[in-house]
């Protein structure tokens, strides 16, 4: 796990997240305006999007889900890899929120709203808005923000961070004084500090994020078409608390619109090459030459990369979901057929958040169902994946069985359609079912996250010791590539309990705890284990280390008179 925070890395992330806002100003920080460079570095900044994303697990705000966690980082990283920073570490996760936004932390963490995802109505658009969100860490846009405004830096981040939960802490019908000033406070903080800062900032990472799309073969028009389909929730006579929190957050005007547009124009002509198209027999030969009406445009670029310019550094956690994800991180090879797939995968991938992050799994089943009946043209491979999700969440899992055996007869090769058979036959009683399905899958994809977890959680339906055993065994790997992940910690604790192995679930429930936001817990749960007379001396110097990382955390926390019940709200305290 990442534990290593720095003190003053963490005590400015707790004056961020924490503290009153009045008092964060006068917490001694490290110096994140200076124009010499002193800039808290770049292990600071990613321990501070580390700080937030597990605070944001503690208020339930992110669709944890390794199917989902790998499409956004892959489809992410696809395009890091053309920015002005390849090098640059990115954590891309999902936020779950129905509202339209995306946002970037300190660090390269990139959350993306449900909301947006489901919004989208092609790939292209959602990478538009990573793209754009990219740019805003690769520019430095929320250092340079900072190094403008350094007196108001606590109160700008703490107020944007405040407004992505402010909603989720607020109930419609609430009449608690604090939270309205608190949401009075963070939406009029962050409207100020983004008014001066964003316009320059904006603009850049329209024209960087452009570049960058062209560049991961993308349509450059995207970027300005999905903020120009956003900005028709303005036209006359809208409801102003219908408009899209990414035009709050995003500033979108008809200029700048236009000038999106112009500048992807601009690109498609200096990228774009004529090439024509035939069958070429075995010789070489072309035996049949396309007519000029059937000739294509693509885009040229270098085959290799310049040594000049540094590779990306992928996640652990992503090297053994690249070929389940049909090579959506290089569009080498024939464009079309690339852009096929990805899209293709996408559009499983916006039906899965649709479904995990709806509060109302039955009356998601009916929208799909009413439509699959009522609705012409609904009738696709995507919707009824999505049919079959909502059916096994709404508790109807012996309903979805027949639907997605169809879908995995009918795409045999097809990972995702494979491991939603096989969860259905988990969740409708038919395990042993799901386990021979997961067995076959593992041959082909062995050490995908998903399908391991997917195999992991069938086995353990029942107190089996050996299916335990095996799950322990298949999950052990994936704990070595990707400690990070609070369902690999919760799900390995369960093995580990059922196989006897009970100092091994101690740490990994205290992991997971930790991942969570609850740094005071995990710590009590180390601590009790270190109490048992049967450690072996590579168990204790596990545990002791991993107490040593935590207790600084957990100090700075009773520092700042934040009690274990208090850990991981982001709570704003009016003045």
């Amino acid at each position: 796990m990442r534990l290593s925070f720095l003190p003053a890395a963490f005590a400015f992330a707790c004056a961020l997240l924490a503290g009153n806002p009045a008092r964060a100003v006068t917490t001694k920080l490290p110096d994140m305006g200076s124009s010499a460079g002193a800039i808290a570095s770049p292990e600071e900044q990613r321990q501070y999007g580390f700080y937030v994303l597990h605070e944001l697990r503690n208020q339930g705000m992110v669709l944890d889900d390794a199917l989902l966690t790998d499409y956004i980082n892959t489809l992410g990283y696809r395009l890091v890899s053309y920015s002005p920073q390849p090098d640059q570490p990115f954590t891309f996760f999902v936020v779950n929120d129905p509202s339209i936004n995306a946002f970037a932390l300190p660090g390269g963490f990139v959350g993306v709203n449900a909301g947006l995802i489901t919004t989208t109505a092609s790939e292209d658009e959602l990478a538009a808005v990573l793209a754009h969100e990219i740019s805003h860490v690769t520019q430095q846009h929320l250092v340079r923000a900072v190094e403008a405004e350094q007196k108001y830096a606590p109160l700008m981040i703490l107020a944007m961070v405040g407004a992505i939960v402010a909603s989720s802490r607020t109930s419609p019908g609430s009449t608690s004084n604090a939270d309205v000033g608190a949401m009075a406070t963070a939406t009029g903080l962050m409207q100020q500090m983004q008014i001066n800062f964003t316009r320059a900032d904006e603009e850049e990472a329209d024209r960087v994020g452009i570049e960058t799309l062209a560049k991961a073969n993308f349509d450059p028009d995207a970027m300005a078409g999905f903020f120009q389909r956003m900005q028709r929730a303005l036209r006359p006579g809208f409801d102003e608390n219908d408009v899209p929190a990414l035009l709050m957050d995003h500033p979108v005007t008809l200029q700048r619109i236009s000038e999106a547009k112009a500048r992807a124009e601009t690109l498609k002509k200096q990228m774009q090459a004529t090439v024509d198209v035939g069958e070429v027999s075995a010789d070489g030969s072309v035996k049949k030459v396309a007519s000029s009406s059937e000739r294509v445009s693509v885009p040229t670029r270098s085959p290799t990369r310049s040594t000049a310019t540094p590779a990306p550094t992928l996640p652990p956690f992503l090297h053994n979901s690249i070929a389940a994800l049909n090579e959506l991180m290089q569009p080498n090879g024939d464009r079309h057929q690339q852009r096929a797939r990805s899209e293709a995968y996408y559009e499983l991938m916006r039906e899965r958040v649709r479904v995990l992050a709806s509060t109302q799994p039955a009356r998601t089943a009916a929208y799909y169902a009413d439509n699959l009946k009522n609705t012409p043209g609904f009738d696709t491979l995507y919707n009824r994946y999505g049919y079959a999700l909502a059916l096994e969440r709404s508790g109807e899992a012996k309903k979805a069985v027949p639907i997605a055996d169809k879908l995995a007869a009918e795409h045999p090769d097809h990972l995702v359609l494979q491991i939603a058979a096989g969860h259905a036959q988990a969740m409708a009683g038919a395990r042993d079912d799901a386990l021979k399905r997961f067995s076959a899958l593992e041959k082909d994809y062995p050490d995908n996250r998903a399908l391991v977890l997917a195999h992991a959680q069938a086995l353990l339906q029942v107190n089996d010791l050996a299916s335990a055993r095996l799950a322990q065994k298949i999950l052990r790997p994936q704990l070595s590539i990707d400690d990070e992940d609070p369902d690999l910690q919760t799900t390995f604790a369960r093995a580990c309990e059922l196989a006897g192995d009970h100092v091994r679930a101690g740490e990994a429930h205290a992991a997971a705890a930790y991942l969570n936001g609850r740094a005071e817990d995990a710590l009590n749960q180390l601590k009790d284990l270190t109490k048992r007379s049967d450690l072996d001396y590579y168990q204790r110097a596990r545990i002791e280390a991993l107490i040593a990382q935590i207790t600084p955390v957990v100090l700075e926390l009773r520092r700042r008179k934040i009690s274990p019940s208090d850990q991981g709200k982001l709570a704003l305290q009016p003045n």
